[in-house]
Order: C-alpha cells, then structure tokens, then sequence
C-alpha cells in the first residue's frame, strides 16, 4: 500500500454524488474504488490528511495525482466566491472537498451521451452493464471489475446487447460516436490541443451531442473549468436563486468548478426546488 498526503478539499463521497463520475464505489472499511478507462484505485482514508491507496509511487505521480487535480487548491477557490452570493457560499461551504476529475475522453462522451434524461443511479447501472458486456475483465486478485468499452468494441456490439444495456434512444448517438473515433473523423486525445470553442465544436459534430453535453465532456475530460454546464439542475438554480441571470461567466477558469458546488448543493436540498 503507497501511503500519501492530501491536504486540500478532497472528499471522494461528494465527488461521487456531485455528477461528473458514475464509476466511484464505496467498499466494505471506508475503501472506495476508483475506475478510469482500464484502470482502478483503492483509496481508504487513514489519518486527517492521509490516504493508502492500491497502486505504485509512479502511478499514483504520473496518473493519479493529476486525476484528481491536485495541483490546484480547492481552497482557495472556495475563498473566491463573491460574499454578497449567500446562495453559492452556501453550496461552496457543503460541497468542500469536491474536486473536478481529469477522466478519460472516449468514456466521458458515452457516459455523458448516456446521462441524458437518466437519473445517477440509472446512469451508474447503464455504465456497468456496458463495461460488463464490452469491457475488457480486470482481475485485481481480490475482485472481477471490468475495463470502460473501447470504441471498438462498441462497433461490434450488436442492436440487441446495446438494447440490454438499457441505452433506449441513445444507441444510435453511441454508434455514431464509436464509429467517429473508429474511422479517425474524432480524434479524443488530440483534442486535448483544442482551443474552447472548436473542442465545443468538434463534440457536438457527434450525433445527439449539444452544448449542455459537449461542456460536460469538456470540463470533466479535459479540464475546462471555465465552462458551466447548464442542465435542467443549474437552469432551475439560475431561474430560482439567480432571477435568471446567470452567476458564473463572473468566476472565469473557476466558473466549472462553481457550478459543481451548485449542482451537488441543489442535489442535498432538493426541498427547496418542489
């Protein structure tokens, strides 16, 4: 067990509860485990600030470490927000130690494809019934998990086994996103080189892929906090808190960041919205 230090906001149940991943599990003794792409974590908190997790010094430095974005300090964002928006400082003091992901491109355009109209329970379950079906077996000597479907494993998935996956409307969105990446039309890690907007425009070339979706992709896979999401959620917050105006072009590279703070705060208390 590799033993490390992380004195910045980090609280892995808020960030499985604030939407931006559907692969974060909680295990027996306060393990939970992490997934991305074809690799996993085990991460159980042993101190204040003090973690042991399942992998090597090397991939924790190299992987890791950038995942979970700790190069940048939450804190200090949190101290950021403006002291006349009660609302957010509110959302910001709940949801401290949520931190914005850096997943894998290719897994976060189906799974955001996939959250469309679905609750997080039922993207979850959607998620692991794929990876079940078309991802390649991991066994970590303790567990059977299974790998985030390649492109192209999902080309060769027949109309029937996506069906059974509960994918409903959203399979030919999925197919055509598969056969995109398969045939080099979509290139995921080139994007990374992509200014803001034509990444916005190259992953709404992708049938069934608007702007709320694209900017999802964008700041939970390529690290664009400068864009917030606007889902059914935040337009509610914007509409009801805000009287419609909206609070985050105000915060720049931090207004991705904001926008998680609001999403999982209206999530806890969603009294306030019926």
């Amino acid at each position: 067990m590799l033993r490390v230090t992380i004195y910045d906001d980090f609280d892995p149940k808020k960030i499985a509860d604030s939407g931006q991943c559907f692969r974060i599990t909680y295990l027996e003794s306060g393990t939970w485990r992490f997934q991305c792409g074809s690799r996993y974590l085990h991460l159980r908190k042993s101190g204040p600030s003090a973690y042991e997790a399942d992998c090597t010094p090397e991939d924790w430095n190299d992987f890791w470490y950038n995942y979970f974005d700790l190069s940048r300090d939450y804190r200090k964002i949190r101290k950021a927000v403006r002291p006349e928006d009660s609302y957010l400082q509110a959302a910001a003091d709940s949801g401290a130690g949520i931190r914005i992901l850096r997943q894998e491109p290719w897994e976060m355009m189906v799974t955001f494809i996939i959250s469309q109209r679905k609750s997080i329970p039922a993207i979850r379950h959607c998620i692991e019934l794929l990876a079940a079906r078309f991802g390649e077996k991991i066994d970590t000597g303790n567990e059977i998990l299974y790998g985030f479907p390649s492109a192209e494993a999902l080309t060769h998935a027949s109309l029937e086994a996506l069906q059974q996956c509960g994918l409903g409307y959203r399979i030919p969105y999925i197919a055509d996103a598969a056969q995109k990446v398969c045939d080099g039309t979509l290139d995921p890690l080139a994007l990374y080189s992509y200014d803001d907007d034509s990444l916005l425009a190259a992953l709404k070339s992708i049938h069934g892929i608007g702007k709320k979706v694209a900017s999802c992709i964008s700041l939970f896979a390529y690290g664009r906090t400068c864009l917030a999401p606007v889902d059914t959620w935040i337009r509610r917050i914007i509409d009801e808190k805000y009287c419609g105006s909206n609070p985050f072009p105000q915060y720049g590279d931090m207004a991705g960041i904001m926008q998680q703070y609001l999403f999982y705060y209206a999530q806890m208390h969603k009294e306030e919205f019926d």
